[in-house]
């Protein structure tokens, strides 16, 4: 996060708010069975969403799949030995 005073110290907070508050709590949202009348029910639809967004949603920077799908794949893929400048630096 930036510091107090810049343009980017909360940008990525009010991005995410913004997306919960079109895509979870707005009226007609397919995260919502019924009104939102009691904390338990907005409780509720903020887990269901946490859940989407952090495991199923198709993300664009990850080639349209889900950030879950991704980090299988990327912890599957066996790595070898360094090449290049990397194989040729000395540790300390």
């Amino acid at each position: 996060m930036g510091t107090v005073g810049d343009a980017y110290d909360n940008a990525a907070a009010e991005s995410f708010m913004g997306l919960y508050k079109n895509e979870a709590i707005a009226a007609g949202s397919p995260f919502r069975s019924g009104p939102l009348r009691t904390l338990a029910d907005v409780e509720t639809v903020t887990m269901n969403y946490v859940h989407w967004y952090n495991n199923e949603r198709l993300h664009s920077l990850l080639d349209h799949v889900t950030p879950e799908e991704f980090e299988i794949a990327y912890y599957a893929h066996e790595t070898g030995s360094p090449t290049g400048d990397a194989a040729n630096k000395k540790t300390a």
